[in-house]
């Protein structure tokens, strides 16, 4: 079972970078490990009182199919509560919601934490940047990132 939600979490993350593909990212830079940096990221999600979703650690299973990956990992998380104006607005932000953010190591060794802005995406899914939660959820994602990444 564990298996099958893991597959499943990774076809949708697939399908939403696809759909999302023109999402503009906002990358910052962490002054941590991979690993600590979702550690925290996570925290500060539950401490707001969000939903943690699912963890993914994509280098763990390049290394079960014998393959190497930086540390690279994926978390998903929301709040219905904040998400469903927007599905409710397109039926089809269910692809990019809930949220995801991913932190890696980059080939020189510096950890990076990195999320498509919730306007950009709700504009490729033909929801107005304008939305009345875009601004709230940007703020929070800022705030989550900050919180993840500093020192």
């Amino acid at each position: 079972m564990k298996r099958f939600v893991l597959v499943t979490v990774i076809l949708v993350s697939i399908a939403a970078v696809s759909a999302a593909a023109a999402a503009e990212l906002v990358r910052k830079e962490s002054s941590h490990s991979v690993k600590e940096t979702i550690d925290r990221l996570e925290a500060a999600v539950k401490e707001r009182g969000l939903s943690v979703v699912v963890r993914v650690d994509h280098a763990a299973a390049a290394k079960k199919a014998n393959l190497e990956l930086r540390p690279t990992e994926l978390i998903i998380f929301g709040s219905a509560a904040v998400g469903t104006p927007l599905i409710q607005a397109e039926q089809t932000m269910g692809l990019s919601l809930p949220i995801k953010a991913l932190a890696w190591q980059d080939p020189q060794g510096k950890v990076w934490l990195g999320y498509d802005t919730p306007a950009s995406v709700a504009a490729d899914r033909g929801v107005p940047r304008d939305h009345s939660v875009i601004g709230k959820m940007d703020a929070t994602l800022k705030t989550l990132a900050e919180a993840a990444t500093k020192k």
